[in-house]
């Protein structure tokens, strides 16, 4: 797979981080939220749907641990869903549902049930998007910001 060299709209970006000098922890912020508010529709969209608890589990929770200055989202399974989420085996084993539909699972006759990948398959597939996203929100706080 062959990188690209350039992201369409960073040295614009770059220019308007060193006119502006100290970037606002907001430009992170809002651009990181934008990026995986796109992958958050993809994964529900493509979560597969029997009673519906699978897709609205699917949440988008910031992480707590970066550095300053970086913002990081996650598009996960709600912890709270726990209850509805871990399901027990008829010989009494337990399993995760969502990872279950994730990864796929070998069926009780031993046959293997490949997975839906819609978390993955949510970023993967919207990775453009997601980079064209995040870039046009910082450049429109960092213009917000610079104008007063």
């Amino acid at each position: 797979m062959a990188k690209r060299s350039e992201i369409e709209g960073m040295k614009e970006l770059e220019r308007m981080f060193k006119q502006l000098g100290k970037v606002p922890q907001t430009v992170a912020t809002k651009s990181a939220r934008a990026g995986a508010s796109i992958a958050l529709k993809a994964a529900k969209a493509k979560a597969p749907v029997d009673t519906g608890a699978l897709r609205d589990g699917i949440i988008l929770k910031r992480e707590r641990r970066v550095k300053v200055g970086k913002a990081v989202y996650d598009v996960m399974m709600d912890p709270a869903k726990n209850d509805i989420f871990v399901k027990e085996t008829l010989d009494g084993k337990r399993y995760y549902y969502p990872a279950s539909q994730e990864y796929g699972f070998i069926a009780p006759d031993g046959s293997y049930i490949p997975g839906y990948h819609f978390l993955r398959d949510s970023l993967t597939d919207n990775a453009k998007q997601i980079e064209q996203k995040v870039l046009d929100t910082a450049k429109k706080t960092v213009e917000k910001v610079m104008r007063g």
